[in-house]
Order: C-alpha cells, then sequence, then structure tokens
C-alpha cells in the first residue's frame, strides 16, 4: 500500500456501506484524512471502526441541503481544505413504469440528483485549486434496466454533470470524473433483488451476462476511485469509468 493520499482530506458521502465503504477504507489506508456520512448513526458507527486511521462520521441525509452545510462545518472544524470529494451517496429501487409514483420519482431524483449537485456546488469553497471530484453513476446511465428508468435517469444525469462541470472548474484545474460500478456485491445490491435465495438466484443469472463471469467487489469499484482521485489521473477528466466487468461493452 503506498501513501498516495498523505495529508490529504478526503470527503465520501455515503460512506458507511458498500462503494463508499470499500472507498474511504482505501483513502484511509493510504493515509488521508476521511470524512464519511450515512444515514443511520449505528452504521456510521461500525464503518469507523472498520476505517480505522483518521476518520471522523457525520450523519446526515444528503439529499437535505442542512445536513450537507452540518458536512462541511465539520470538516472547517478540521481542516482548511477539500483534496477530493467522492459524490456517492445514492440509491434507489425498481418500479415499472405504470407503477411509478411521484413519491417514488422524487425522492430518487432528490437523492441522486440534488443530493449529487448541492454535496458539490456546497464544496467549492472548500475544495483545494487542483482538486478531484468523483461521482458515482451506473452502467445504467447508457443501458436499459427493466424497472429501473426512474434510477437510470437518476444515473445519466449524474454522468452528464462530469462533462458539464469539467468546465465549469477549469479555471480551478478541478478534476470530475464520474464512476460507473456495474452489479456489485454489496448489501444494497441484496435488498434491491429482494434478499436471502431470490437475490441469490438473480445475482448468478446477471453474473453470467458479466464477460468477466461474475459480479464485481466493492474493494474493485474502490481501487478505480482512488486512481480517479490521484495525480496518476492528472490528465483525465471528464470521463466515465466502467467498472463492470466488461457489461457495458456488449
Amino acid at each position: 500500500m503506498t501513501n498516495r493520499f498523505s495529508n490529504k482530506v478526503v470527503v465520501v458521502t455515503g460512506g458507511s456501506s458498500g462503494i463508499g465503504l470499500a472507498a474511504a477504507k482505501a483513502f484511509s489506508a493510504e493515509g488521508a484524512s476521511v470524512f464519511i456520512t450515512g444515514r443511520r448513526q449505528e452504521t456510521l458507527d461500525a464503518a469507523v471502526k472498520q476505517i480505522g486511521g483518521r476518520v471522523t462520521a457525520v450523519q446526515g441525509d444528503m439529499s437535505k441541503l442542512a445536513d450537507i452545510d452540518r458536512l462541511y462545518d465539520a470538516v472547517q472544524q478540521k481542516h482548511a481544505q477539500i483534496d477530493v470529494l467522492f459524490a456517492n451517496a445514492g440509491g434507489g429501487e425498481m418500479v415499472p413504469l405504470g407503477a411509478i409514483s411521484e413519491e417514488h420519482y422524487q425522492s430518487t431524483f432528490d437523492t441522486n440528483v440534488k443530493g449529487v449537485l448541492f454535496t458539490v456546488q456546497k464544496a467549492l469553497p472548500l475544495l483545494k485549486d487542483g482538486a478531484s471530484i468523483i461521482l458515482t453513476s451506473s452502467t445504467t446511465s447508457i443501458s436499459g434496466t427493466p424497472a429501473f428508468s426512474v434510477y437510470s435517469a437518476t444515473k445519466a444525469a449524474v454522468r452528464n454533470f462530469a462533462r458539464n462541470w469539467m468546465l465549469d472548474l477549469k479555471d480551478r484545474h478541478i478534476r470530475v470524473n464520474a464512476v460507473s460500478p456495474g452489479v456489485t456485491d454489496t448489501a444494497g445490491l441484496d435488498a434491491l433483488f429482494g434478499g436471502g435465495a431470490q437475490a441469490q438466484g438473480t445475482r448468478d443469472y446477471l453474473a453470467g451476462l458479466i464477460p468477466a463471469g461474475r459480479v464485481g467487489h466493492p474493494d474493485e469499484i474502490a481501487k478505480a476511485v482512488l486512481f480517479l482521485a490521484s495525480d496518476d489521473a492528472s490528465f483525465i477528466n471528464g470521463v466515465e469509468l466502467f467498472v463492470d466487468g466488461g457489461q457495458a461493452q456488449i
């Protein structure tokens, strides 16, 4: 393990589980001071123990602007600047066209689009010139999935944030990239697929559609995030990096 992020300040929203937790652990292991967010305090407490190192947990819902403000207030109490922002908090449910409610639409867009927008915008005064922003999109940004249209639309929006924001921030040399995971073995995926044997059956079916022959692991997505955040990716800007075992390419 290197120390690519020694003395760096990293913010990971949705960092208490899944891909966010894996990324927070990886940043911490490489020397960063890490701030994570999550909605449930008990999950955050457990994540802090797993992450170790210099980690601060801030409970909050990133679809609520007051909670975003509280996050950055916590950062400012300890640090003057942010070097890396991983705007990862998000989620969704499978609802087919014909059954989509206004509540489903609103909650999904609030979490995945509004939350990402204001997480980044409110970070701007703290972001260091030359900082790196990574957004979590999804392979659904370019491919169709039954009963997943609202979630997919939000992830297409997130991907396009990267294209536009890199232009808005070019004078500050802040890079904005999107990481797009494919099917990844997380608790969230298990819940999405109904849990238990049903979820395992769906997971096995999807693994058969992936050229790599399996679903991904959160650690694999985290490695891609750290690459995009690092100086190794200094000339990479505005991209959508698929980490999906090749699924989006067929």
